[in-house]
């Protein structure tokens, strides 16, 4: 109970992150300029003077470069609450019985493991932004000459994260019914 409680505590903490996070994808080697994109936000180098110019805002839907990123925001940002919603739960067990807190947990954990923001994110690389830093062969879901980065893989990690979780509070639900 104390694991499963901490580590849902660490995957919360990793939800925030990947979504607040800019660095989904960004450039390589091979792009002409500097750059990164997140959910909402991105920066990209100006080829003259090498300066990032960032724009985009989570309250701003304008400044969000596609309807793909916009989509995948709202479904990482449903499955963030989902998660800070179950450590408030955690207040349940002082009032309840604990194999229903465990279930709630469960479902709650379950239903933000199945957002699919991160299926989603891809299909918004062919947008004008993206294109610009990444080349002319990026397409949906191909990349061109940008990489995945850090907080796109580690949002996948917390689905894995979320599946997990959310099969072992359902165990330990089941555990406390008898």
């Amino acid at each position: 109970m104390v694991l499963w409680a901490l580590f849902t505590l660490c995957f919360s903490i990793l939800m925030v992150v990947t979504f607040v996070q800019p660095y989904w994808i960004g450039d390589s080697i091979d792009t002409p300029q500097a750059g990164y994109f997140g959910l909402f936000s991105y920066c990209i180098g100006n080829a003259l003077t090498g300066e990032l110019i960032c724009k985009g805002s989570p309250l701003d839907f304008g400044t969000i470069p596609s309807s793909a990123y916009k989509t995948a925001m709202f479904f990482v940002g449903v499955s963030t609450f989902l998660i800070i919603g179950t450590i408030l739960c955690f207040s349940l067990f002082f009032f309840c019985n604990a194999a229903t807190v465990y279930k709630v947990c469960a479902w709650m954990q379950l239903a933000a493991g199945l957002m699919i923001g991160c299926l989603i994110y891809p299909d918004g690389w062919d947008s004008t932004e993206v294109r610009r830093l990444c080349g002319d062969k990026t397409d949906k879901y191909t990349l061109g000459a940008c990489t995945v980065r850090w907080a796109y893989i580690l949002c996948i990690i917390g689905i894995l994260d979320a599946l997990i979780l959310s099969f072992l509070a359902f165990v330990l639900g089941n555990r406390n019914d008898g």
